[in-house]
C-alpha cells in the first residue's frame, strides 16, 4: 500500500539517556512491543486525528514512561505519544533502563488497514541526533498479519537460494533438507495455510516430508520439532492418538538423550499419556 506520512515538526529534542540504558538499547531503533495487544484502540485514534484514519506513517515525539504497577511485568516500561500509550518498550531492554524518571524519544510507527481495524508496528528510539530508522516512505515494513506472512517466506526462501547456490558443504546441508522442490524450512507458511484451508492431510503430509528432510539435515543436533509439533496437532484434531504418540517418539528418538527431558515434544507426550 502507499503510505502518507505525517512529520512532528517540532524542533527535536536534546536527549539525555542515563547510563542504565547501553548500546546496542535504546540508542539504535527498536521495534516496541505490544501496538496490537495494548495500543491498538489508542493508536486508531491517534492516526486518526493525524488525518490517517485509513492508515499511513506517523512520526511523532515520545516520552517513555515506567510502569512499576503493572501486573504483568514491574519492569514495563510504555511508550507514550501526545499523552496515549501506543506500546512498550521490549522486555530484555526495559529490565536494564532508570526508572527515576520519564525520558523523551522519537516514535517512527506505520499503520495499514484490515478488516479488524489499522494494525500498526512501530520504532522508538532514544539516542542522540537523527534517527536512521530501518524503513523509509520507499521501503515500508510489512504491516498487516498476511504481508508478515509473505515477508517471512521470502526471507526464507531467499536464505535458501543463496545456500544453494554457493556451493560447498552449506550447499550440501541445505540439499539434505530438501523436501521436493521446497526446503523444509519453506514448508511453513504452505502447511500453515493448508491447516487453515481445512485440508488436514495434505497438511500431514508436507509435515512428515518436513520431519524426514530435519532429520536428514540435523548434523548430531535434534531435529527442528515444529514440523513434529504440527503433525501431532493434526493427528489430534483427526482422532489419531495412536499417531500422534508415534511422531512424537520419533522425534525423541532423534533428538540426543540430554535435550529430550526438557523438550516441548516430551512434555507433549507426557501429557498425551497421562
Amino acid at each position: 500500500m502507499k503510505f502518507f506520512r505525517r512529520r512532528d515538526t517540532r524542533p527535536a529534542p536534546q536527549l539525555t539517556v542515563r547510563a542504565e540504558i547501553s548500546v546496542p538499547t535504546l540508542c539504535e531503533p527498536v521495534e516496541m512491543a505490544g501496538t496490537t495487544t495494548h495500543g491498538a484502540a489508542a493508536l486508531a485514534g491517534l492516526f486518526a486525528s493525524m488525518g490517517l484514519a485509513g492508515g499511513g506513517l506517523l512520526e511523532q515525539r515520545g516520552r517513555l514512561v515506567p510502569e512499576p504497577e503493572n501486573p504483568i511485568d514491574p519492569n514495563a516500561v510504555a511508550v507514550h505519544v501526545a499523552g496515549t500509550r501506543v506500546g512498550y518498550v521490549p522486555s530484555f531492554i526495559a529490565r536494564g533502563m532508570a526508572r527515576d524518571r520519564t525520558l523523551e524519544c522519537q516514535v517512527q510507527m506505520w499503520a495499514a488497514p484490515t478488516p479488524k481495524g489499522l494494525r500498526v508496528r512501530g520504532w522508538l528510539f532514544a539516542g542522540d541526533g537523527p534517527a536512521q530508522w530501518p524503513h523509509t516512505a520507499s521501503n515500508p515494513p510489512a504491516v498487516t498479519v498476511e504481508e508478515r506472512r509473505a515477508q517471512r517466506a521470502a526471507d526464507t526462501t531467499r536464505m535458501v537460494d543463496l545456500a544453494l547456490t554457493g556451493g560447498g558443504e552449506r550447499a550440501e546441508q541445505f540439499k539434505a533438507g530438501m523436501v521436493g522442490r521446497l526446503h523444509y524450512l519453506e514448508t511453513v507458511e504452505p502447511i500453515k495455510q493448508l491447516k487453515r484451508e481445512g485440508r488436514l492431510n495434505e497438511a500431514l503430509a508436507l509435515c512428515y516430508g518436513a520431519i524426514q528432510a530435519a532429520e536428514n539435515d540435523r548434523e548430531g543436533r535434534e531435529p527442528a520439532p515444529w514440523y513434529t509439533e504440527q503433525a501431532a496437532i493434526i493427528h489430534r484434531k483427526l482422532g489419531e492418538r495412536d499417531k500422534e504418540e508415534a511422531v512424537l517418539r520419533r522425534w525423541l528418538a532423534a533428538c540426543p538423550h540430554e535435550r529430550r527431558q526438557v523438550s516441548k515434544i516430551q512434555k507433549r507426550l507426557d501429557s498425551l499419556l497421562t
